[in-house]
């Protein structure tokens, strides 16, 4: 984020103002010496040591959004057997941004199906494959997994952008790229137009959900672990404020200030979504999960003719030990339209991962195995 402040402020102490800021934080209840702000002071040293605020703090910093330290994964072969991992760019008037592409070695007997994988915030392409196994996955079933990757330059996080009003419409910003970016891979590859899924975590989960409004036709499914719903926010502040809950998580108060001008707006668009969250992830609320869920439900419901979807609820334990709760919402005929899943004691890191990979808890169950059952079992467009 660029500051609004533009004048060049005369010579200051640092060490004072450094004091300063963190004798406000420790009054305001913010434990800067553990947990997922345990590097605020050293940020704060050196903006301060420069003179300036720096412009390259994160605009939607690492912070705020993930709660564990990221790791840099090195560049390779995460999780394939003997297919290859390519990487590509891809532009449009909205920008450019790289992606890679992991194509089995196995030959299928039809057109491939595409998944593309949306990594969070400090991630990368490598590190997501690593961490989900997507890639493990795609071995043993055949299809492409994308990873498009954000550029430092949009988000000095890497995150993606999902909160901002531009970043939220069909033929605008970064999701027109990630649409792009996955009718190119079809098109190259040969794939099957109607079994294009998306998914991703946390702000990626997010786009996930903003792709599935603004290219139902392109995306027919969504999955979104720990991430928000659509048009839940307009800015940082609001942002913030959603990742939340609502909630300021300051003693005494009780909402934040930006949540009371934050109107949630309505998805339309029925695409099937499965949804993953723990319900102990103080990064990305699990309220946000469940907003997800009821977006999908009124989208459904709002189509023509549509009656409620039948619900059906499931509880077990993974075979890492992690208990968790499922909700399983199916039309008329049977056809599962929203899974949703409650991770109990889990908090903002993908269910089931691998740990050569960030923000990843193996306590599972397995998201990626789940997400690609869901998707593999939603018909095609136009079947019967």
């Amino acid at each position: 984020m660029k500051y609004p402040f533009n004048a060049r402020a005369p010579a200051f102490d640092a060490d004072a103002i450094n004091a300063t800021i963190q004798r406000a934080l420790a009054s305001a209840g913010i434990d800067t010496a553990t947990g997922p702000m345990s590097d605020v002071t050293e940020t704060i040293r050196r903006a301060l040591a420069v003179g300036r605020v720096a412009e390259a703090a994160p605009s939607f910093d690492s912070e705020s959004v993930i709660d564990v330290a990221a790791r840099v994964v090195p560049t390779g072969k995460p999780g394939q057997r003997g297919g290859s991992f390519e990487s590509h760019q891809f532009s449009n008037e909205a920008g450019t941004r790289a992606y890679k592409v992991y194509v089995p070695d196995m030959q299928p007997d039809a057109p491939r199906a595409v998944i593309v994988m949306l990594h969070g915030c400090t991630q990368s392409a490598d590190d997501f494959a690593a961490g989900t196994r997507m890639n493990r996955l795609a071995d043993e079933h055949g299809f492409l997994v994308v990873y498009p990757e954000q550029a430092a330059h949009a988000n000095a996080s890497k995150c993606w952008n999902w909160f901002k009003p531009q970043d939220q419409l069909r033929g605008a910003g970064e999701p027109s790229l990630i649409a792009g970016i996955a009718s190119e891979v079809a098109r190259s590859h040969g794939a099957d137009p109607r079994r294009i899924f998306v998914a991703g975590l946390s702000a990626g989960a997010a786009m996930a959900v903003v792709l599935g409004e603004t290219y139902p036709e392109l995306f027919a499914g969504v999955g979104a672990h720990s991430g928000l719903p659509y048009g839940s926010a307009h800015d940082i502040p609001s942002a913030l404020a959603a990742m939340k809950g609502g909630r300021s998580g300051m003693p005494g108060m009780k909402s934040a200030p930006a949540s009371a001008n934050v109107k949630r707006r309505k998805a339309t668009r029925p695409v099937p979504v499965i949804v993953f969250h723990g319900d102990r992830d103080h990064t990305v609320q699990r309220e946000n999960g469940a907003q997800i869920v009821l977006q999908a439900q009124e989208a459904h419901e709002a189509e023509s003719g549509a009656p409620p979807l039948n619900v059906s609820e499931q509880a077990g334990v993974a075979s890492g030990g992690r208990r968790f709760s499922k909700a399983i919402h199916a039309d008329a005929q049977g056809r599962v339209r929203i899974e949703s899943w409650t991770l109990h004691g889990a908090g903002h890191a993908w269910s089931g991962g691998h740990e050569s990979g960030s923000y990843t808890d193996r306590s599972g169950p397995d998201a990626s195995s789940e997400m690609v059952r869901f998707f593999m079992s939603i018909p095609r467009a136009g079947s019967a």
